[in-house]
């Protein structure tokens, strides 16, 4: 039995045709698409999916020392395991990254804007510290003031320190329940309308983070605690991730028992229109690598628990 029925007025994107067409894209068709340049593959095992990240990330490191020129990264939080891996393997052939600049793509900021502080738990700063950069050897690992991170402060011209050294040479992510990409969240979609040129120059700001992106990272990251997710956050814009030379995207929104809260937003981002309402959804446009964690590449279906 069919039964339609109009979509919650928080969500942005209200295209049902759309959506359903998206649904209901099996596991076996979804890698096919039409821009060759967008290339969409399935990882099923965990530890190999984050081996796979963490090797992306060394290996661009290596390749960028050896030809003798430094390596702008951007980087999310989230995923999270592959940078302990990148560490290790980072000590364990001895790479010195001293040629690393590294961006990260957002932060979290309270109701005023004023920056989640660099030891508070929850910070991007402190996670990518300890789980990434303070785990490479001393001797290794890129100065600080190579390790960069959007704030109140330097919001402003955050976009152009990027576009200083040249642009970025890589720009890794995932993709949020609401189709976001960083923070750049899907409601600020309706600033652009069809506008996808002038959305695609769009650049770092101050976010009201949406509903969605709250319940997310209250799931994922604050034991479902919703009253611990700040309500704002700064983030690059779609500017920096489509100016990027190459962009490589991991979705593990896979959890135990066959629950996936990505397996939508997955197909919707890489299948559905492209459009300021879904963010992620520019990825289809420009050479883009686009991983998925074989339970969230599994079919849309209703399940009763």
């Amino acid at each position: 039995m069919e039964w339609r029925f109009d979509l919650a007025k928080f969500i942005p994107f209200r295209d049902v045709e759309a959506c359903a067409r998206v649904r209901a894209i099996k596991k076996e068709e979804i890698c096919k698409h039409p821009n060759p340049d967008f290339k969409i593959r399935i990882i099923e095992d965990r530890y190999q999916f984050y081996f796979e990240f963490a090797l992306d990330i060394v290996t661009r490191i290596k390749q960028a020392l050896e030809e003798g020129r430094k390596l702008v990264a951007i980087f999310p939080v989230g995923p999270v395991p592959q940078y302990r891996i990148a560490a290790r393997l980072i000590n364990e052939m001895r790479i010195p990254c001293k040629h690393l600049i590294s961006f990260n793509m957002d932060e979290y900021a309270d109701q005023d804007g004023n920056t989640a502080p660099p030891d508070w738990p929850g910070s991007f700063y402190r996670t990518m510290m300890e789980e990434f950069f303070m785990r490479i050897d001393e001797d290794l690992r890129p100065p600080l003031e190579n390790i960069h991170f959007p704030s109140k402060e330097n919001i402003e011209y955050y976009g152009k320190m990027i576009e200083d050294l040249g642009g970025a040479d890589i720009c890794y992510g995932g993709i949020g329940w609401c189709g976001h990409i960083a923070f750049w969240e899907a409601h600020l979609g309706f600033e652009f309308g069809d506008d996808i040129e002038a959305f695609k120059e769009a650049g770092p700001r101050l976010v009201e983070l949406h509903p969605m992106t709250i319940m997310q990272n209250a799931l994922h990251s604050f034991s479902g605690d919703w009253s611990l997710v700040p309500p704002k956050a700064y983030t690059i814009g779609p500017k920096q991730v489509v100016t990027a030379k190459y962009r490589s995207f991991w979705l593990d929104g896979y959890l135990c028992g066959g629950v996936s809260w990505q397996r939508f937003i997955a197909r919707l981002v890489a299948h559905g229109p492209v459009t300021p309402l879904v963010p992620g959804s520019i990825l289809q446009t420009v050479p883009t690598t686009y991983t998925l964690l074989g339970g969230v590449a599994e079919n849309v279906e209703i399940h009763m628990a």
